[in-house]
């Protein structure tokens, strides 16, 4: 999450100092909060805080490791009831002066090795990172406790409406099989 362009949160490059660890903590306001739920089309955002450190990786890289506290309410994908989860994660993010080169040949294409790796830009953005790492660890299908989907079957007027049980693939082969099968009296 790097950036050119100066924020509150963003932290020049080359002002870092080398040899010392520089500490940070967001606790974004109550607009702010509302803001970010707004994008991530949440239902609410209760809490939000990133706190961690940011220290020099090796002669020109950076890393930053801080660990991201969030309530979030999201609808129930099946009861569209509020559903409150609570997020807690490491993050970790590695900013490199040079990425390293992707092998590609026609048939393969080898993805690097370290998937926090970024490219380092002129400033680090905090904030940036803390956002993207929120909407990496929303819940994709969130659950209010005992809601289920039930079996919903959908057919045109007057034909035999496909239930899950028919759609499983040996379904057909379980039936076939119990013909098959000698019976005890014979």
């Amino acid at each position: 999450m790097s950036q050119t362009v100066p924020t509150p949160t963003a932290f020049r490059v080359a002002d870092l100092p080398q040899n010392r660890t520089t500490v940070f903590e967001l606790r974004p306001d109550a607009q702010t909060l509302e803001a970010i739920a707004k994008e991530l089309d949440l239902t609410g955002l209760k809490k939000l805080s990133f706190k961690g450190e940011l220290h020099a990786f090796g002669k020109s890289d950076w890393e930053l490791i801080a660990d991201l506290g969030a309530t979030v309410v999201q609808p129930c994908v099946v009861t569209l009831e509020p559903v409150t989860s609570r997020i807690d994660e490491v993050v970790e993010r590695r900013f490199l002066a040079k990425m390293p080169e992707l092998a590609a040949d026609e048939e393969e294409i080898e993805m690097p090795e370290d998937d926090d790796a970024e490219p380092l830009g002129a400033t680090i953005d905090v904030f940036a990172v803390m956002q993207e790492a929120l909407a990496l660890n929303i819940p994709l299908f969130p659950r209010s406790e005992g809601a289920a989907l039930k079996e919903a079957v959908f057919t045109e007027a007057g034909k035999k409406a496909m239930t899950d049980e028919d759609a499983r693939p040996f379904a057909g082969l379980a039936a076939l099989r119990d013909q098959l099968a000698p019976k005890d009296d014979e």
